[in-house]
């Protein structure tokens, strides 16, 4: 440990202490959004826009590259492929008849297919290990950037509508007879989710995604119950894992990407051990 703060102090690893801004800034966005995943249940649907993501990767650099495209990045593929998954579901769980999980399951396996045959069409060297594991190390200022813009996409509407977000959080039914847009908010809490999670595809990649999303807000759920303080605890938490795994993989030259999810994982682990031990005494 003492190591890895001696580089990280040192003047040539830029990249390392931009890792470290980047895990600071991040952990309000997965702090909030993952909160509302958790308390909402709707981590399955995460996980879907999550590898629906790489069709837009893969549709972005095949139009990019194949139809000199050059403004169609990754980046922007992404966003659109995980949004557009998010509001589709979002509008079947809302005003479809068709079960839920089955159009979960059809988006998540569609968006892997999608992703990975325009991949192979594709001319070119293409990383798609680093989309799918992610590579935080690789993170520029640009995307620093993105991430505060981020960040206050989520913050604002959370402190404006907090109240509404709450009620809808934990009881919709109840929130909608009292004249809450339901309907709405939810929608625009998928379309966040969309947006944080192509966010943490560069930390942990498209399959570990949904870990870093839920961990940090499953873990404080296990020590508060309030809605502000799970945001808050699981914003400190987040940051906290990315700090752990960046030096666990330092010290033990490991991918960052599955070491954050790990020491995330461990940390949950003791979390319900924590909340058990507490409920047995308070009984």
């Amino acid at each position: 440990m003492i190591d890895f703060l001696h580089t990280l102090a040192s003047p040539e690893m830029f990249f390392l202490r931009c890792a470290m801004i980047f895990g600071l800034l991040s952990s309000v966005t997965v702090g909030i959004i993952g909160t509302m995943v958790v308390t909402r249940r709707i981590s399955s649907i995460a996980g879907a826009v999550s590898h629906a993501a790489l069709g837009g990767v893969g549709a972005a650099l095949f139009l990019q590259r194949v139809c000199q495209l050059e403004w169609c990045s990754p980046m922007l593929g992404a966003v659109a492929g995980a949004v557009a998954t998010a509001l589709l579901i979002g509008c079947v769980n809302l005003f479809g008849r068709e079960r839920e999980d089955t159009v979960i399951a059809v988006m998540w396996a569609m968006g892997m297919s999608v992703g990975l045959l325009f991949l192979d069409r594709t001319p070119g060297y293409v990383d798609w290990q680093g989309y799918l594991f992610g590579n935080i190390l690789l993170l520029t200022e640009q995307d620093l950037w993105m991430t505060l813009l981020l960040d206050a996409v989520v913050l604002i509407p959370t402190i404006l509508f907090y109240n509404q977000i709450l009620a809808m959080s934990f009881d919709g039914t109840f929130a909608e007879l009292r004249g809450v847009r339901v309907r709405v908010i939810y929608l625009a809490l998928l379309a966040m989710t969309a947006l944080a999670i192509v966010l943490l595809i560069n930390v942990v990649g498209i399959i570990l995604v949904i870990a870093l999303l839920t961990l940090p807000a499953a873990t404080a759920g296990c020590f508060t119950r309030h809605l502000w303080s799970m945001m808050a605890l699981g914003s400190v938490l987040s940051w906290l894992f990315v700090t752990g795994g960046l030096a666990f993989s330092y010290c033990y030259r490991l991918p960052s990407g599955p070491a954050i999810t790990l020491v995330a994982a461990v940390v949950y682990v003791g979390g319900l051990g924590f909340a058990a031990w507490r409920g047995r005494r308070n009984r």
